[in-house]
């Protein structure tokens, strides 16, 4: 069984600028295809009989921005995308294929005072799926609009202190309407200390898909039942405080982040009692508390960073509190950069995950991965070179990808590397 997939992908992103005098604008096209194919390796060379998954689609994203420069302090802003994702997955028996359009567009007024900043705006949102039928399932059609409007102010009474406050509204089509407040303040109580504190409101219009159903290819899943599906809704806060010092030739900063946030009847894949699922919302929440702590040293030519994230993750659905699975409680990133007069760049790197929690009960295996990189820079051209995990973590030296057969496989959460040792170059041209 292969850990990864065999693929082809072509990329093409062009992109146009304009300048004028007071307004500006660019507008670009992305267009990706990819060709995904996986599972039993015998398939996959010789075509014989055997599990696969193939995994076919094709992404086109367009955007567009106008600026338009009132005067020396206020401006206009316009901005559009436009996303169409075709999708089909195929295993021996079952196949899925659909088509997701969405658009996003936004208008918005934008003045700068002496002390306070002020926008104003508007967006419009639609998504869109339409599912081609490929079984008896029920299709899991649908088509959302959003309208909203918001305000933001940053209001900087001195130069210690900064306040930022936003009120945003949204009517989403048949899900009602969502109220989110949030603000932010900054306080430089000396220059070498400065504090952080906000928080918000914020939510997710239900569909189908997420992770969860991505792992089954969507199969015997229910269409979202929108007479009694609800937003999920969510509220954070978080506090950081950054120190910079330098003790005789050492450089020296700390920035020290606390979270907290929390989700409200969550998504959550359910049984109906047959062999078909359907997301509903939990009696419950998602709570997640933790701390950041990332320090840095310089000297001379060297950098060095060492970073720790705590988060404690878990579900409380009717009073009972259990781990969210795959989230790591403990997580260690540790770099060494040396650069010389931006001509030479070498850095080492080493990311350590705690055990984490899996879909099925059991407890995934902890777990470090190592990385080097170099770039040597000449004026108009450099060349670079990435050896990526070079110690060749893979989830399948140490624990299991699937249950059961090669060929009726149950494939189990995938949380450590799996493609091991990568190595990686390339010439980038300065015109």
């Amino acid at each position: 069984m292969t850990a990864i997939p065999k693929f082809k992908r072509y990329t093409i992103n062009p992109r146009l600028f304009i300048y004028g005098n007071k307004t500006t604008a660019n507008v670009g096209i992305s267009y990706i295809t990819e060709d995904r194919i996986g599972g039993n390796i015998n398939y996959i060379k010789n075509g014989t009989a055997g599990f696969f998954e193939k995994n076919n689609t094709d992404r086109v994203t367009t955007q567009a921005q106008l600026t338009h420069r009132i005067n020396d302090k206020s401006q206009l802003n316009f901005k559009n995308s436009y996303s169409r994702f075709d999708r089909f997955i195929q295993i021996p028996t079952y196949a899925f294929k659909g088509l997701q359009q969405s658009t996003f567009s936004e208008a918005t007024y934008s003045t700068n005072g002496e002390k306070a900043d002020w926008v104003i705006g508007a967006n419009y949102l639609t998504d869109d799926f339409k599912e081609d039928r490929q079984s008896n399932n029920a299709l899991r059609n649908y088509h959302y609009n959003t309208l909203g409007a918001f305000i933001q102010n940053t209001w900087s009474p001195s130069p210690q202190f900064t306040l930022e406050t936003g009120l945003r509204g949204d009517y989403v089509q048949k899900f009602g309407f969502e109220l989110l407040p949030r603000i932010s303040a900054m306080l430089k109580v000396s220059p070498k200390l400065t504090a952080r504190l906000g928080g918000g409101l914020g939510y997710k219009t239900p569909t189908v898909f997420n992770e969860e159903a991505e792992k089954t290819q969507f199969q015997n899943i229910l269409p979202i039942n929108q007479s009694i599906t609800q937003n999920e809704r969510s509220a954070g806060a978080n506090f950081d405080i950054n120190y910079r010092t330098k003790i005789g030739d050492v450089g020296f900063a700390l920035n020290q982040l606390f979270f907290y946030t929390r989700l409200n009847r969550p998504l959550v894949l359910t049984t109906n009692g047959s062999t078909n699922y359907q997301f509903v919302n939990a009696n419950g929440d998602i709570n997640t508390k933790g701390m950041e702590t990332n320090l840095r040293f310089t000297y001379s030519d060297f950098k060095v960073f060492v970073g720790y994230t705590y988060a404690d993750v878990n579900n409380y659905f009717n009073n009972i509190k259990s781990w969210l699975p795959l989230t790591a409680r403990h997580r260690i990133n540790n770099v060494l950069m040396y650069e010389k007069d931006e001509k030479l760049k070498i850095g080492l790197e080493a990311y350590y995950f705690s055990p984490q929690k899996l879909s099925d009960g059991a407890i995934g295996k902890s777990y470090w991965t190592f990385g080097l990189m170099g770039e040597k820079v000449w004026e108009h051209f450099s060349i670079f070179v990435n050896f990526e995990n070079f110690t060749d973590t893979r989830q399948t030296k140490f624990d299991t990808i699937y249950t059961g057969s090669i060929d009726t496989p149950t494939f189990r959460d995938i949380y450590a590397p799996v493609d091991g040792f990568v190595v990686n170059g390339g010439i980038k041209i300065r015109l």
